[in-house]
């Protein structure tokens, strides 16, 4: 391949003309093909074409279906009192009677969380001598969002 000097080669001329000398520079070593062939065909592995089980369904599925594959996966289901912050030598002096004030009202709506995330509000009720939640409030989806953006 020829090249004229005054002219910049493009990448594809440039790969082309270092493969060209490269090649050239091989024949003049003396290197025989035959070596590179003994290489490439050395002992042959035995190869086989993969059999994939296949997952397309007969039909459609429904939502009822996917969902009955979670409904027996635990959650924590957790009725919030209310929170504070203290510091440890605070919790350091608690005895036995200690009261700590919380930052929710009395009468205030329980926050009711499954797996720390809020999805209902409501009010403590006795059943069997056992606590319990009467939910008064559902959070939608859109609600828990703009919360949880609130930050509270």
């Amino acid at each position: 391949m020829s090249h004229d000097a005054s002219k910049p080669l493009d990448p594809q001329e440039a790969m082309a003309a270092e493969w060209e000398a490269a090649l050239a520079q091989q024949q003049q070593a003396g290197a025989s093909t035959s070596s590179i062939n003994e290489v490439v065909s050395g002992p042959a592995e035995q190869v086989s074409t993969p059999s994939f089980t296949n997952f397309s369904s007969t039909g459609p599925t429904t939502a009822g279906n996917d969902i009955n594959m979670i409904l027996d996966i635990p959650v924590q289901l957790t009725v919030e009192l209310g929170r504070t912050r203290i510091p440890i030598k605070h919790i350091l002096q608690l005895a036995q009677g200690s009261v700590i004030e919380l930052d929710a009202l009395a009468g205030e709506p329980m926050d009711v969380l499954v797996n720390g995330y809020l999805i209902a509000q409501g009010e403590v009720v006795v059943v069997n001598d056992k606590f319990g939640i009467r939910l008064t409030d559902i959070v939608t989806p859109s609600e828990r969002m703009r919360r949880l953006s609130r930050g509270s």
